[in-house]
């Protein structure tokens, strides 16, 4: 072989070449998926690692492209400055609404564009839900994280179709569930090979038309062996609360205790959180009572912040439960 000859080069920068797009693709397949069934992915681990926690937040729904790509670069600015790390937050479609008149967004096709538009222009990770089996696959062309809602925790088609993509997984834990449910919808997600899983509090029926959270949830739910996250936003819904002008009802909320609450999930220890925002709350057309303002969003996050690295939440306490002697001294 003339190792000389044109030819010879050509084959060899050739050969190069597609070892490097060979490379590169791996790279990205580890970041996102890991190479093999049971390797957590680069990006998982990043979020394990998060310190205090990292952020997913973002409007409810897409209203538009123009609005989301403004909400995406100010809350990147507000969360770069804070120091945290930021999951962009919002829904192509929201499909479980309380009536069928309501606004659900711009639907599958149109808001994946728009969400991989946006996660481009900004270089930043996408979180968006899903509620049918069919939906994971595209979705995970775009979205970093697919998120399942607390309705759907329980669904096993679901849940491995997910799974299946190799993304990471979060999934809200239902609100007429017990936070030793998450465990085995964990294992669901788990058992396809996919390690990289999350569950997260959204608080619990008080009632018919209110949620409450419990911190010991946060505690209990640590036995599903991954990240634990809080939503604080959608913890304050009244759902079928609030009575609307043509004799039907919609989701009411408390948006003035989500601070109460995000203090408390922080204090007690957790990986992220999750919440709503929006640079015109009272207009949102989804869940527009618990959307967290735009305009409060830093003090709120550097608040949190502080109160985590205060707290000594994710260490578990020592409890010491010998007798004390006379000799005790504090």
């Amino acid at each position: 072989v003339n190792r000389k000859s044109p030819k010879h080069k050509n084959l060899a920068l050739g050969s190069r070449r597609v070892f490097q797009i060979a490379s590169g693709c791996l790279n990205i397949c580890i970041y996102n998926f890991g190479f093999m069934d049971g390797m957590e992915s680069k990006f998982y681990q990043e979020l394990k690692a998060a310190d205090p926690f990292f952020v997913m937040a973002g409007p409810n729904v897409i209203q538009s492209e123009e609005h989301l790509f403004k909400m995406c670069r100010q809350i990147k600015h507000v969360t770069d400055s804070v120091g945290l790390k930021l999951v962009f937050k919002s829904s192509f479609d929201k499909a479980n609404r309380t009536s069928a008149k309501s606004f659900r967004g711009p639907g599958i096709d149109e808001g994946l564009k728009i969400l991989k538009a946006c996660k481009t222009t900004f270089d930043v990770p996408i979180v968006t839900d899903i509620h049918e089996p069919f939906q994971a696959e595209p979705v995970s062309q775009v979205a970093d994280i697919l998120q399942i809602p607390a309705f759907l925790c329980r669904q096993t088609d679901l849940l491995v179709a997910a799974g299946q993509t190799g993304k990471v997984i979060s999934i809200k834990k239902g609100q007429f569930c017990a936070a030793s449910v998450m465990r085995n919808s964990a294992d669901k997600v788990r058992g396809t090979g996919n390690p990289n899983v999350a569950v997260c509090e959204r608080g619990t029926m008080f009632g018919y038309s209110d949620l409450i959270v419990d911190p010991r949830n946060l505690m209990w739910m640590r036995d599903a062996n991954c990240p634990v996250l809080a939503d604080i936003t959608h913890s304050l819904q009244q759902p079928a609360g609030r009575a609307i002008g043509d004799g039907g009802v919609a989701s009411g909320g408390l948006r003035d205790m989500i601070p109460c609450i995000a203090r408390t999930c922080v204090a007690v220890g957790v990986d992220g959180i999750f919440m709503e925002v929006h640079d015109d709350p009272t207009t949102s057309p989804v869940d527009a009572p618990t959307q967290w303002p735009l305009r409060n969003f830093k003090p709120l996050l550097e608040e949190l912040v502080a109160i985590s690295k205060a707290s000594k939440g994710k260490v578990p306490f020592d409890i010491d439960l010998n007798p004390v002697g006379e000799d005790f001294s504090a």
